[in-house]
């Protein structure tokens, strides 16, 4: 026990010499009040929309702090656990202010700036949190116990200046998996640890082993804490993965009703009911995630919208396409087109920005919409997006292939090697990778209609394993067009109707419910001479699309099939 506390307090300093701090003598700490306005805490009151009760689940963490205090740590803490983290640093920064030598609210800053599955910190955020865990540092030594939780946060702030995202959050991870090992009955000791594992995953291992781990760690906590928000919220982004999804249905039913009051809790169920194609809870879900939004907005003075309402209309537009509801679609679409300033401008922004048009108009094969798709809004910083730049000129080039215009369709393309040059240059693999993808797919269909199907179905197929081998972002519902689907509807145009059957199959285990994926199987299979199996994704479309406006055209064949049978 000795040893770990000794190495504990060596940790926190070894990270207070890499931000310029340096080991105090305890006996002769800072004005610690003087030291809380230097942090550049955020201040004022707590906004939150939904349920009046303000109900975000139960929490049961003890700390060193005074007791009229004990229950703003827990309401910070669950905040923290929903992802909340602006209003969980004002309910940190008011400790605080009250108690300066409350170690564990220092913890509680560097922890609504780090955000693990998030974007990472901008260096204002790691700044904040590195000057946090200083002043936590000076004061009097914690319990043993809050100097390891200080000490396993200050893991991943350690050396941020000169060490990249990815490493620090292996740190943590490490640092996360002593903490819990050290503390085995801390519920939220393994609870972060299982939020570590996850966000240190690796979105290219297709055997999510870190993921598996952290839910079932998750799942052995749950029993005795059906109310925890972040044991269930963990348990959803754990399992958002095609081959995990049916492990959380259960945890995304219930996060909404743990922690109603949270914007984040009102979406993050949808990941998994889209990944299991349940289009109408994902529906409900978005369009009660985008109104809290919109209140918060309000309540916050937000010039313009928050960043989180166009995440969950990004997602209600998907969930719309696949019930064939383009009446409610089309509203989204023109809703987002009002919107021109939107608060903050994150990588969320930029990816509904750009592809919720294009989903639209690709998902319906319009295709001259498609090759005319323009940028909004115009005055964007879409060059700081090179990713999500990319989604609009892939739109562009496919609609350009398919009105027979190859000059504009090669100008395209261009765009995405220079944009995935970019990425390239920024080390940014993941999305330099997935516009790969997108350059492939782009150079597939150029093939096509140059008129070399042999060579356009190789570039098709390579697309098509390469975005096999990637997890989708958690930004994203889905690809805006998946490519294994993009691969059946070459096969199809190329009349291979059996192979297209066979693209289309494998697209649906990753993509459930899909509407072009179950209508390009009905299609394949009926031109296959395989009625029977056609009947069969005919019928699965019609009970998973049923829209309440006009339906898709891809319906009415769907039905007159049935009718013939």
């Amino acid at each position: 026990m000795k040893n770990t506390r000794i190495l504990s307090r060596l940790v926190l300093c070894v990270f207070l010499l890499g931000v310029g701090g340096a080991c105090r003598d305890k006996k002769t700490p800072p004005a610690a009040r003087q030291e809380v306005e230097t942090i550049g805490l955020i201040a004022g009151q707590r906004l939150m929309c939904g349920a009046p009760e303000q109900q975000f689940g139960t929490v049961r963490f003890p700390v060193a702090c005074r007791a009229e205090l004990q229950a703003d740590f827990a309401l910070g803490l669950k905040l923290l656990h929903s992802f909340e983290y602006e209003e969980a640093e004002k309910v940190f920064a008011a400790i605080l202010r009250q108690q300066p030598d409350c170690a564990m609210a220092y913890w509680g800053v560097a922890m609504s700036s780090f955000h693990p599955l998030w974007t990472p910190p901008s260096e204002p955020e790691l700044r904040k949190g590195a000057k946090a865990l200083a002043a936590a540092r000076a004061l009097a030594q914690p319990s043993p116990r809050e100097a390891d939780y200080l000490a396993t946060v200050a893991a991943f702030y350690q050396d941020w200046p000169t060490v990249d995202h990815h490493t620090r959050c292996r740190r943590f991870e490490d640092a996360s998996a002593a903490l819990a090992g050290k503390y085995p009955h801390d519920t939220e000791a393994a609870t972060f640890y299982a939020l570590a594992l996850t966000a240190a995953a690796d979105p290219a291992d297709t055997t999510f082993a870190k993921q598996k781990k952290a839910g079932a760690i998750l799942k052995a906590l749950y029993p005795k804490n059906p109310d925890h928000p972040g044991i269930v919220h963990y348990i959803i982004h754990a399992y958002d993965a095609p081959p995990l999804a049916h492990l959380a249905l259960l945890a995304a039913r219930r996060y909404a009703a743990v922690a109603p009051s949270s914007a984040h809790a009102l979406h993050m169920p949808s990941h998994i009911f889209t990944r299991l194609g349940l289009w109408d809870e994902c529906i409900t879900s978005n369009a009660a995630s985008a109104a809290s939004a919109r209140c918060y907005a309000q309540q916050t003075g937000i010039v313009g919208h928050w960043d989180e309402e166009l995440h969950s209309v990004d997602y209600l537009m998907y969930a719309y396409l696949q019930k064939g509801d383009n009446q409610r679609a089309e509203r989204q679409r023109r809703y987002l087109a009002t919107i021109t300033e939107v608060h903050p401008v994150t990588f969320k922004v930029a990816y509904a920005f750009a592809a919720i048009p294009a989903r639209y108009v690709l998902e319906n094969k319009r295709w001259a919409e498609a090759a005319a798709l323009q940028s909004h809004p115009a005055n964007f910083a879409w060059e700081t997006f090179p990713w999500q730049r990319a989604i609009i000129h892939f739109t562009r080039l496919l609609g350009a292939v398919h009105t027979d215009n190859p000059s504009a369709a090669q100008a395209e393309l261009r765009e995405l090697e220079r944009l995935h040059a970019r990425l390239l240059q920024q080390k940014d693999q993941y999305k330099a990778n997935q516009v790969y993808i997108q350059l492939t797919a782009g150079q597939a269909w150029l093939q096509w209609q140059a008129g070399h199907p042999t060579e356009a179905v190789q570039r098709m197929t390579l697309a098509a394993d390469l975005e096999d081998q990637t997890e989708k972002h958690p930004v994203t519902p889905s690809e805006v067009v998946p490519a294994r689907e993009l691969l059946g509807d070459m096969l199809l145009q190329l009349k291979r109707p059996a192979a297209a059957l066979a693209a289309y199959e494998a697209d649906l285990q990753k993509h459930p419910n899909r509407l072009n994926g179950l209508y390009g199987a009905g299609v394949a299979a009926a031109q296959a001479g395989r009625a029977t199996i056609a009947r069969q994704y005919y019928s699965q479309l019609l009970a998973s699309a049923r829209p309440s406006g006009a339906p898709r055209p891809e319906l009415a064949v769907a039905q007159r099939f049935l009718a013939r049978q």
